[in-house]
């Protein structure tokens, strides 16, 4: 499920949300027996930007936030109307668009566990994104003010703030085994 998504005058752009659902990597090592499991489902959201500053000098960020808003399609008598999952990345040396046009498409990713997804999901996480997730919410923030938001679906603004939030579920990428993977692929995150 993929979203273009128009551009705006803001400083962030916002290209692309997408989210699917990815096997946890298969990394072999020695030194101890191996541990066979089934592979279960990550949901993996990953959110494509630009970063342009309305100040030209400006040629790096250490000061982007991303805050993410994920409904799930999940209602019940828990949750009457889906949970919703909050989650933050805070990027640091965020390049300017200026610096390499030709290749401005920045990237950042959240995920959700295979045993949150099933815990969520009264014991049996979703097979695809479509039955998971109802929107997704992602916000941009450059010290503590909100510079660009966008939902995957709906058009007409923030509708996230009218939910109960469930912080804590959604989990950065050094959070995953995900982790060694990817480095230069997606946006450095700053450590607290």
């Amino acid at each position: 499920m993929t979203v273009s998504i128009a551009q705006t005058a803001s400083e962030v752009t916002v290209t692309k949300i997408e989210p699917q659902l990815v096997s946890a990597p298969a990394i072999s090592y020695s030194g101890a027996p191996s541990k066979l499991v089934p592979p279960k489902k990550w949901a993996e959201i990953e959110t494509t930007f630009v970063w342009q500053p309305t100040n030209p000098a400006e040629k790096y960020n250490d000061e982007l936030t991303v805050n993410y808003y994920v409904l799930l399609n999940n209602k019940g008598a828990q949750y009457p109307q889906g949970a919703l999952l909050t989650g933050q990345t805070a990027l640091s040396s965020v390049p300017a668009k200026s610096l390499d046009p030709g290749n401005a498409q920045l990237k950042t990713v959240i995920y959700i566990s295979p045993r949150t997804l099933e815990r969520l999901f009264g014991g049996k996480a979703p097979t695809d994104m479509n039955s998971a997730i109802t929107d997704i919410g992602v916000t941009f923030s450059k010290q503590g003010q909100v510079i660009f938001q966008k939902s995957l679906k709906s058009a007409g603004g923030a509708w996230w703030p009218q939910f109960q939030q469930t912080p804590g579920l959604l989990l950065n990428k050094e959070d995953t085994p995900f982790a060694p993977l990817n480095w230069d692929y997606y946006e450095s995150v700053k450590k607290p």
